[in-house]
Protein backbone atom coordinates (compact mmCIF):
# COMPACT_ATOMS: atom_id res chain seq x y z
CA UNK A 1 0.00 0.00 0.00
CA UNK A 2 1.31 3.64 -1.04
CA UNK A 3 1.63 6.21 1.37
CA UNK A 4 -1.26 8.07 -0.88
CA UNK A 5 -4.07 5.42 -0.69
CA UNK A 6 -6.90 6.41 1.14
CA UNK A 7 -9.03 4.05 2.83
CA UNK A 8 -12.52 5.32 3.62
CA UNK A 9 -14.81 2.87 5.88
CA UNK A 10 -18.15 3.98 6.14
CA UNK A 11 -19.97 3.32 9.93
CA UNK A 12 -22.04 -0.11 9.81
CA UNK A 13 -25.46 0.38 8.63
CA UNK A 14 -24.38 3.93 5.99
CA UNK A 15 -24.75 2.19 3.00
CA UNK A 16 -27.85 0.10 4.03
CA UNK A 17 -29.35 3.56 5.15
CA UNK A 18 -28.10 5.30 1.96
CA UNK A 19 -29.91 2.65 -0.28
CA UNK A 20 -33.27 3.00 1.55
CA UNK A 21 -33.32 6.81 0.74
CA UNK A 22 -32.43 5.77 -3.08
CA UNK A 23 -35.19 4.00 -3.57
CA UNK A 24 -37.46 6.36 -1.55
CA UNK A 25 -36.14 9.18 -3.62
CA UNK A 26 -36.57 6.94 -6.72
CA UNK A 27 -39.89 6.04 -6.07
CA UNK A 28 -41.11 9.38 -5.46
CA UNK A 29 -39.85 10.94 -8.27
CA UNK A 30 -41.87 9.33 -10.82
CA UNK A 31 -45.87 7.97 -11.08
CA UNK A 32 -45.36 4.48 -12.70
CA UNK A 33 -44.67 1.74 -10.39
CA UNK A 34 -41.90 -0.26 -10.52
CA UNK A 35 -40.47 -4.27 -10.50
CA UNK A 36 -37.57 -5.39 -8.32
CA UNK A 37 -35.96 -5.76 -11.53
CA UNK A 38 -36.51 -2.29 -12.51
CA UNK A 39 -35.45 -0.27 -9.58
CA UNK A 40 -32.35 -2.64 -9.43
CA UNK A 41 -31.01 -1.47 -12.79
CA UNK A 42 -32.31 1.97 -12.20
CA UNK A 43 -30.30 2.29 -8.92
CA UNK A 44 -27.11 -0.36 -9.56
CA UNK A 45 -27.97 -2.09 -6.94
CA UNK A 46 -28.02 -6.01 -6.08
CA UNK A 47 -31.19 -7.61 -6.05
CA UNK A 48 -30.52 -9.61 -2.86
CA UNK A 49 -29.66 -6.86 -1.57
CA UNK A 50 -32.80 -4.82 -2.62
CA UNK A 51 -35.41 -7.59 -2.00
CA UNK A 52 -34.64 -7.46 1.59
CA UNK A 53 -34.91 -3.73 1.57
CA UNK A 54 -38.11 -3.77 0.12
CA UNK A 55 -39.27 -5.94 2.21
CA UNK A 56 -38.77 -4.31 5.26
CA UNK A 57 -39.42 -1.07 4.09
CA UNK A 58 -43.70 -2.35 2.42
CA UNK A 59 -43.59 -4.30 6.19
CA UNK A 60 -42.99 -0.29 7.72
CA UNK A 61 -45.97 1.26 5.11
CA UNK A 62 -42.93 3.32 3.32
CA UNK A 63 -43.36 1.25 0.06
CA UNK A 64 -46.27 -0.42 -1.42
CA UNK A 65 -47.63 -3.44 -3.79
CA UNK A 66 -50.02 -3.11 -6.68
CA UNK A 67 -53.18 -5.24 -5.35
CA UNK A 68 -52.90 -7.87 -8.14
CA UNK A 69 -49.27 -9.34 -8.66
CA UNK A 70 -47.64 -7.52 -5.64
CA UNK A 71 -44.25 -7.43 -7.65
CA UNK A 72 -44.79 -3.81 -8.82
CA UNK A 73 -43.76 -0.75 -5.93
CA UNK A 74 -44.51 2.78 -5.61
CA UNK A 75 -44.60 5.08 -2.34
CA UNK A 76 -46.27 4.48 0.32
CA UNK A 77 -48.65 5.93 3.10
CA UNK A 78 -45.83 6.27 5.40
CA UNK A 79 -44.14 9.16 3.58
CA UNK A 80 -47.03 10.67 2.70
CA UNK A 81 -47.65 11.35 6.65
CA UNK A 82 -44.17 11.95 6.75
CA UNK A 83 -44.08 14.49 4.18
CA UNK A 84 -47.61 16.58 5.45
CA UNK A 85 -46.12 16.41 9.27
CA UNK A 86 -43.05 18.48 7.51
CA UNK A 87 -45.65 21.06 6.30
CA UNK A 88 -47.27 21.06 9.37
CA UNK A 89 -44.87 21.89 11.70
CA UNK A 90 -42.65 24.17 9.13
CA UNK A 91 -42.59 27.98 10.60
CA UNK A 92 -42.41 29.63 6.93
CA UNK A 93 -45.44 27.65 6.01
CA UNK A 94 -47.73 28.92 8.89
CA UNK A 95 -46.38 32.14 8.28
CA UNK A 96 -47.53 31.90 4.55
CA UNK A 97 -50.55 30.29 5.04
CA UNK A 98 -52.56 33.58 5.78
CA UNK A 99 -50.82 35.70 3.10
CA UNK A 100 -51.66 32.91 0.54
CA UNK A 101 -55.13 33.17 1.19
CA UNK A 102 -55.42 37.21 1.35
CA UNK A 103 -53.61 36.99 -2.01
CA UNK A 104 -55.79 34.73 -3.95
CA UNK A 105 -58.89 36.70 -2.05
CA UNK A 106 -57.64 40.31 -3.62
CA UNK A 107 -56.63 38.70 -7.14
CA UNK A 108 -58.82 35.07 -7.30
CA UNK A 109 -56.14 33.86 -9.06
CA UNK A 110 -53.75 30.97 -7.85
CA UNK A 111 -50.94 31.32 -5.10
CA UNK A 112 -48.17 29.23 -4.28
CA UNK A 113 -45.21 29.18 -1.29
CA UNK A 114 -42.09 27.06 -2.90
CA UNK A 115 -38.71 26.35 -1.68
CA UNK A 116 -35.50 25.86 -3.07
CA UNK A 117 -34.34 21.87 -3.19
CA UNK A 118 -30.83 22.05 -5.37
CA UNK A 119 -32.01 22.77 -8.50
CA UNK A 120 -35.48 22.14 -8.29
CA UNK A 121 -38.79 24.56 -6.80
CA UNK A 122 -40.99 22.30 -4.37
CA UNK A 123 -44.18 23.25 -3.79
CA UNK A 124 -45.19 23.39 -0.02
CA UNK A 125 -49.11 25.34 -0.18
CA UNK A 126 -51.18 26.39 -2.28
CA UNK A 127 -54.32 28.67 -2.67
CA UNK A 128 -56.32 27.13 -5.98
CA UNK A 129 -57.99 30.01 -8.27
CA UNK A 130 -61.74 30.22 -8.24
CA UNK A 131 -61.64 29.92 -12.06
CA UNK A 132 -62.10 27.01 -14.12
CA UNK A 133 -59.54 27.36 -16.30
CA UNK A 134 -55.90 27.53 -14.27
CA UNK A 135 -52.53 25.90 -13.63
CA UNK A 136 -51.57 22.30 -12.30
CA UNK A 137 -50.14 22.51 -9.21
CA UNK A 138 -49.55 20.09 -5.97
CA UNK A 139 -48.30 20.18 -2.78
CA UNK A 140 -45.10 18.54 -3.03
CA UNK A 141 -44.93 19.01 -6.49
CA UNK A 142 -41.16 19.80 -8.22
CA UNK A 143 -40.20 22.28 -11.37
CA UNK A 144 -37.08 22.78 -12.38
CA UNK A 145 -36.22 26.22 -10.64
CA UNK A 146 -34.45 27.44 -14.00
CA UNK A 147 -38.03 27.23 -15.76
CA UNK A 148 -40.48 29.03 -13.11
CA UNK A 149 -41.01 32.36 -11.12
CA UNK A 150 -40.14 30.82 -7.72
CA UNK A 151 -37.27 29.05 -8.62
CA UNK A 152 -35.94 32.14 -10.59
CA UNK A 153 -37.02 34.92 -7.99
CA UNK A 154 -34.32 32.32 -5.39
CA UNK A 155 -31.75 31.72 -7.87
CA UNK A 156 -31.66 35.31 -8.22
CA UNK A 157 -29.87 35.94 -4.64
CA UNK A 158 -27.17 33.19 -5.59
CA UNK A 159 -23.99 34.29 -7.02
CA UNK A 160 -23.82 32.90 -10.41
CA UNK A 161 -20.93 30.83 -9.57
CA UNK A 162 -23.27 29.00 -7.25
CA UNK A 163 -26.55 29.06 -9.13
CA UNK A 164 -24.41 27.37 -12.16
CA UNK A 165 -23.18 24.42 -9.99
CA UNK A 166 -26.48 23.55 -9.03
CA UNK A 167 -27.85 23.91 -12.12
CA UNK A 168 -27.84 20.46 -14.22
CA UNK A 169 -25.26 19.93 -17.37
CA UNK A 170 -28.20 20.54 -19.51
CA UNK A 171 -31.52 22.34 -18.78
CA UNK A 172 -34.99 20.81 -19.09
CA UNK A 173 -36.93 22.23 -21.26
CA UNK A 174 -40.80 22.40 -20.26
CA UNK A 175 -42.52 24.74 -23.12
CA UNK A 176 -40.96 26.23 -26.21
CA UNK A 177 -40.51 29.63 -23.74
CA UNK A 178 -38.28 27.57 -21.21
CA UNK A 179 -34.66 29.05 -20.62
CA UNK A 180 -32.23 26.35 -21.66
CA UNK A 181 -29.29 28.90 -22.27
CA UNK A 182 -26.68 29.68 -19.34
CA UNK A 183 -26.26 32.57 -20.64
CA UNK A 184 -29.54 33.82 -21.09
CA UNK A 185 -30.30 32.69 -17.82
CA UNK A 186 -27.82 34.71 -16.02
CA UNK A 187 -29.10 37.72 -18.26
CA UNK A 188 -32.42 36.77 -16.91
CA UNK A 189 -31.31 36.52 -13.38
CA UNK A 190 -29.81 39.96 -13.19
CA UNK A 191 -33.06 41.40 -14.64
CA UNK A 192 -35.02 39.35 -11.75
CA UNK A 193 -32.30 40.78 -9.13
CA UNK A 194 -32.67 44.33 -10.41
CA UNK A 195 -36.62 44.88 -10.38
CA UNK A 196 -37.28 43.06 -7.57
CA UNK A 197 -39.42 40.08 -8.57
CA UNK A 198 -39.69 37.33 -11.09
CA UNK A 199 -41.41 36.47 -14.05
CA UNK A 200 -42.75 32.99 -15.41
CA UNK A 201 -43.67 33.34 -19.15
CA UNK A 202 -45.20 30.78 -20.89
CA UNK A 203 -41.80 28.71 -19.70
CA UNK A 204 -42.90 26.12 -16.94
CA UNK A 205 -47.01 25.63 -18.84
CA UNK A 206 -48.33 26.59 -22.15
CA UNK A 207 -50.48 29.78 -21.96
CA UNK A 208 -49.66 30.14 -17.97
CA UNK A 209 -47.84 33.23 -16.67
CA UNK A 210 -46.78 33.80 -13.15
CA UNK A 211 -44.93 36.24 -10.97
CA UNK A 212 -43.33 35.56 -7.50
CA UNK A 213 -40.70 37.21 -5.10
CA UNK A 214 -38.28 35.82 -2.79
CA UNK A 215 -38.56 35.65 0.70
CA UNK A 216 -36.77 37.25 3.64
CA UNK A 217 -36.45 34.49 5.77
CA UNK A 218 -33.59 33.09 7.51
CA UNK A 219 -32.20 29.43 6.99
CA UNK A 220 -33.55 28.03 3.57
CA UNK A 221 -34.39 30.17 0.03
CA UNK A 222 -38.54 30.44 0.05
CA UNK A 223 -40.58 32.83 -2.06
CA UNK A 224 -44.22 33.14 -3.00
CA UNK A 225 -46.16 33.48 -6.33
CA UNK A 226 -49.64 34.29 -7.92
CA UNK A 227 -50.36 32.10 -11.37
CA UNK A 228 -52.76 32.60 -14.73
CA UNK A 229 -53.36 31.79 -17.50
CA UNK A 230 -51.77 34.34 -19.57
CA UNK A 231 -54.97 35.88 -21.28
CA UNK A 232 -55.77 36.92 -16.93
CA UNK A 233 -52.45 38.04 -16.44
CA UNK A 234 -51.42 39.80 -18.86
CA UNK A 235 -47.79 41.61 -18.98
CA UNK A 236 -48.95 44.92 -18.46
CA UNK A 237 -50.40 43.75 -15.44
CA UNK A 238 -47.07 42.23 -13.70
CA UNK A 239 -45.48 45.24 -12.51
CA UNK A 240 -48.89 45.47 -10.19
CA UNK A 241 -49.08 41.81 -8.96
CA UNK A 242 -45.62 42.18 -8.14
CA UNK A 243 -45.82 45.02 -6.35
CA UNK A 244 -48.94 43.14 -4.31
CA UNK A 245 -46.32 40.43 -3.59
CA UNK A 246 -43.41 42.59 -1.99
CA UNK A 247 -46.39 45.00 0.60
CA UNK A 248 -46.84 41.26 1.66
CA UNK A 249 -43.28 40.51 2.61
CA UNK A 250 -43.76 42.60 5.73
CA UNK A 251 -45.17 39.94 7.71
CA UNK A 252 -42.13 37.20 7.02
CA UNK A 253 -38.96 38.24 9.73
CA UNK A 254 -36.50 39.74 8.03
CA UNK A 255 -33.22 37.95 7.11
Amino acid sequence: MTSNTVIAELPAGVKSSERTLDILELLASIDERLTLSEIARRLSMPKSSLHKLLATMERRGWVETDDISHTRYRIGLRALLAGTRYVDIDEVVQLAQPVLTSLTEELQEASHLGRLDGSDVVYLAKRESSHPLRMFSAVGRRLPAHATAMGKAMLSLLPWNEVSGLLPPKLEKLTERTIVSRPALQKELELTRTRGYAIDDEESAELMRAVAVALPVQGSSNAISVSAPSARLPMDNVPQVAELLRSKMVQFPLR
